[in-house]
C-alpha cells in the first residue's frame, strides 16, 4: 500500500562544502473520503492508517459515535498512470440508523495538511455539539506524569526520525502509559487517526484519557478531542485564542508549552495536580 517515505535529490550546503544525495521525505498524498458513493471531503495526508483516519474524521464531525455506525469501509479504484491502485480513495458505508448533519464534512475547498479547519462555511457548524459531554469529575493527572508524555509521545515518532517532516498525536492514561501514537504530514490527520484507532477498540468516549500532540494546539484539535470526550489536552507548542475559548466553554483541560518539566495550564488547571 501506499509508501510513507520517498527518496528525492537534495543539495547539502554546509560550511564545509557542499554534497548532492539523495534525502528521506514524507509522502503526502491525498485522500478522498465517501460516504456510501458520494464525495465527502479531501484531505491531504501520510498513507497509512487510513481507516483510522476515517473513522476519526467522522467522530469529529459528529457523523458517527460508535465503531458500530460503520459497516464497511473499502479503497476504491483509484489508479495512477500505471494502472495500479492508487490507494487515494476511500468509501464508508454507514449503518442504516446513522443520519449525517448538515453541513457535517463540508469544505469551501481541500483541506490542506496545514489547515483543517479552513473553509468551514461558519464558525457554528464547527461548534458541533458533542455527544459526549466532559465530566467533571475523574481521576487527576499529576505534574509527573503530564510531563513525561512528550518524551514519551517523541519516542515513538519513527517515521520523524527518518524525515523530521511528520506531527504525532498520542493517547496516554491518567498514569502516563502510552495507549497509541500516530503520524501524519498533517496535525489534524494525526488526531484522526489516533481517536480513529480508538473508536475501532470501542475505548470512546476518552473520559479517561490525555491527548498530547507534537505541535501546537489549533481550535480543530481541541474541537477534535471534546468531540472524543477527551477531557484534557496537551500541546508541545502554544494553543490559539479560539482554542482556548472552546476548551472553556466545553470544560476541555488544555495545556501548552508542555516542554521538558514546565507547561503552561490555560483551562481546567483543577484535573492537575502536584508531585510524582
Amino acid at each position: 500500500m501506499g509508501r510513507v517515505t520517498a527518496r528525492r535529490p537534495v543539495l547539502r550546503i554546509t560550511p564545509e562544502g557542499q554534497i548532492r544525495r539523495p534525502d528521506t521525505l514524507a509522502v503526502e498524498e491525498p485522500l478522498e473520503i465517501r460516504l456510501d458513493g458520494r464525495p465527502l471531503t479531501v484531505t491531504m495526508r501520510t498513507p497509512g492508517h487510513d481507516v483510522e483516519l476515517a473513522h476519526g474524521f467522522l467522530l469529529a464531525e459528529g457523523i458517527i459515535g460508535h465503531r458500530d455506525d460503520v459497516l464497511a469501509v473499502r479503497y476504491c479504484n483509484g489508479v495512477d498512470d500505471s494502472g495500479a491502485n492508487t490507494y487515494n480513495v476511500l468509501d464508508v458505508a454507514l449503518a442504516d440508523d446513522v443520519v449525517v448533519p448538515d453541513g457535517a464534512g463540508a469544505r469551501n475547498f481541500v483541506t490542506s495538511s496545514a489547515c483543517g479547519v479552513c473553509g468551514k462555511e461558519s464558525l457554528d457548524q464547527v461548534r458541533t455539539r458533542t455527544r459526549f459531554p466532559l465530566p467533571a469529575d475523574g481521576p487527576a493527572v499529576t505534574v509527573d506524569a503530564l510531563t513525561s508524555m512528550p518524551d514519551a509521545l517523541r519516542e515513538r515518532q519513527k517515521i520523524f526520525d527518518t524525515t523530521g517532516g511528520l506531527h504525532a498525536a498520542g493517547l496516554f492514561t491518567p498514569d502516563g502509559v502510552l495507549l497509541a501514537v500516530r503520524e501524519d504530514v498533517g496535525r489534524h490527520n494525526a488526531v484522526d487517526k489516533v481517536l480513529g484507532w480508538a473508536l475501532t477498540e470501542r475505548r470512546v468516549p476518552l473520559g479517561d484519557t490525555v491527548l498530547i500532540v507534537s505541535g501546537r494546539a489549533s481550535f480543530e484539535l481541541a474541537q477534535k478531542a471534546v468531540m472524543a470526550g477527551v477531557r484534557m489536552l496537551g500541546a508541545v507548542s502554544a494553543p490559539s485564542s479560539l482554542a482556548v475559548d472552546l476548551a472553556a466553554d466545553a470544560g476541555l483541560t488544555l495545556v501548552g508549552f508542555l516542554r521538558g518539566g514546565t507547561m503552561n495550564v490555560y483551562t481546567g488547571a483543577d484535573r492537575i495536580k502536584s508531585g510524582g
